[in-house]
């Protein structure tokens, strides 16, 4: 542990009096002409620091309390049955240190339940490594309370790096090494990972209920992909320099989508009843069809009263995103969108080549993008088709090729921005671009960044529930994992 802790007193009246003495000092007004902004801000740190080291002291008294409590440590063996086997036994009690916010620590003796199993050569049997059911059940098998530990992993997945993790959660009163932030964060995102495949499991066997948060919404689904460096290590020897294999970084897409809900107005809606969806995956697009299907299912994407799907011009979206959405029954009033911004750096690249003057250029690239938004995609078509055939060389192939890429377009539905306009619907991607630089350019993507796969992976999915505003929910669900009663 980093830094020092702050043994817990047990003694309420004691704290209070500790907290009362030093904050009384901190509230005096001593050589008040010599103050300036920076004395203020550190009397605020001192105030900061003995209010939490307060409530550590208070949080450390409940614990204790739960720990003496019959009624609690009989709760705890019923909601942690279903982790036991047929070997599982008391094995008396084992002292366990907790640490509560303000870098308190609190020691507890616990009930401690152990699994024995028989060597092949002796009879004997003997115990192996076990586990406290109160802590267990409250989330606190780590040593740390449920809250220390979600703000840890939310600081280390929120921040620019561990480091700056590490610094801000010293600040608030929770001193740990750099090695342990990381470690706990990577648990904390593993766990939701885990709770997120067996959504997906039981969507494959038939076992997830269709939930009803969509009915009667209008909902938006926008897919994009990022890029990051995965760290993949060489095979062979070890080097006989440094002792350790090589590596080397490889460029892949994660695939990310968001799902949202607009009113009749056509403004995003993101409340504790109608959340943000955000997710995405590095395992390719077959996973990500996978987690997408579940969380339209649980959303109960079939009782919505719109859907647009929308996204660049990605092969992979169009070819299987639309048929998911036919297979999980969506509405009739369901559309497919090309981002109109992506579209218009096409028909610019187009009308770059197509004019040598760069006014030229400029004039018909504004006046066929406002023709577009218009639902004029088949006039559009029809100039790039007497631009190509008075153009040749170089040029001509780049004006056919983004042509095509229009033509394609138009004739699978996918440019009728009139009809999404009129109908208040968004008609570009902005909302998974910048879930893409949120959760990807700002931490996962830089210079000299190597991340191994399953560590990007969590990271993604942990600044995915907080850039949807769900980090409470997340949370709640997964300290709610832990809650395994016997089953039947």
């Amino acid at each position: 542990m980093a830094g020092s802790a702050v043994c817990a007193t047990l003694d309420l009246s004691k704290s209070l009096s500790n907290f009362s003495s030093e904050a009384t000092k901190c509230l005096e007004l001593t050589n008040i002409t010599e103050w300036n902004g920076k004395i203020l801000e550190e009397r605020e740190r001192q105030i900061r620091e003995i209010a939490l080291i307060l409530a550590g002291q208070c949080i450390a008294i409940l614990l204790y309390n739960l720990s003496q409590s019959q009624s609690a440590n009989q709760t705890a063996m019923n909601k942690t049955k279903g982790w036991w086997d047929s070997n599982m036994q008391k094995h008396g009690y084992r002292k366990r240190q907790i640490l509560t916010v303000g870098n308190v620590l609190v020691t507890l003796k616990l009930p401690y339940m152990v699994k024995r199993k028989s060597t092949p050569t002796t009879k004997n049997k003997i115990p192996t490594q076990g586990f406290c059911p109160l802590l267990k059940w409250l989330g606190m098998s780590d040593g740390l309370t449920p809250l220390v530990w979600s703000t840890v992993a939310q600081y280390g997945a929120i921040t620019s790096s561990f480091e700056a993790a590490c610094t801000t959660l010293t600040g608030w009163g929770i001193n740990l090494s750099l090695k342990r932030i990381e470690r706990l964060t990577y648990k904390f995102g593993q766990i939701g990972i885990n709770l997120r495949q067996s959504k997906i499991l039981n969507r494959q066997l038939g076992n997830l209920a269709e939930g009803n948060i969509l009915k009667g919404q209008r909902v938006v689904i926008a897919v994009d992909g990022g890029r990051s460096r995965i760290r993949i290590n060489k095979k062979g020897r070890k080097s006989s320099k440094t002792k350790r294999h090589g590596f080397i970084g490889k460029w892949v897409e994660p695939k990310l989508f968001t799902i949202y809900v607009v009113d009749e107005q056509g403004k995003k809606i993101n409340s504790s009843e109608i959340p943000i969806t955000n997710d995405g995956t590095y395992e390719g697009y077959k996973a990500l069809l996978e987690i997408l299907e579940a969380y339209l299912v649980d959303l109960g994407i079939s009782q919505a009263k719109q859907v647009l799907l929308i996204g660049d011009g990605a092969e992979w979206i169009w070819i299987h995103i639309p048929p998911l959405l036919t297979r999980l029954g969506c509405p009739a009033e369901t559309y497919q969108l090309f981002d109109f911004y992506h579209v218009t750096e096409n028909i610019k690249v187009f009308a770059d080549a197509a004019f040598n003057e760069e006014v030229q250029s400029k004039d018909w690239f504004i006046k066929v993008r406002k023709s577009l938004k218009k639902g004029k995609a088949k006039s559009l078509i029809s100039q790039m088709d007497e631009l190509i055939a008075v153009a040749t060389g170089e040029r001509c192939k780049i004006m056919v090729t983004k042509r095509n890429y229009i033509l394609d377009a138009y004739r699978k539905g996918r440019l009728n921005y009139d009809k999404a306009i009129n109908k208040k619907l968004p008609i570009g991607s902005g909302a998974i671009e910048s879930l893409i630089r949120q959760v990807v350019n700002l931490r996962i993507k830089g210079n000299s960044k190597f991340w191994l796969k399953e560590n990007a992976e969590i990271m993604l999915h942990l600044r995915c529930q907080w850039i949807a505003k769900s980090w409470d929910n997340f949370c709640a669900s997964i300290f709610n994992s832990f809650i395994k009663p016997e089953t039947a």
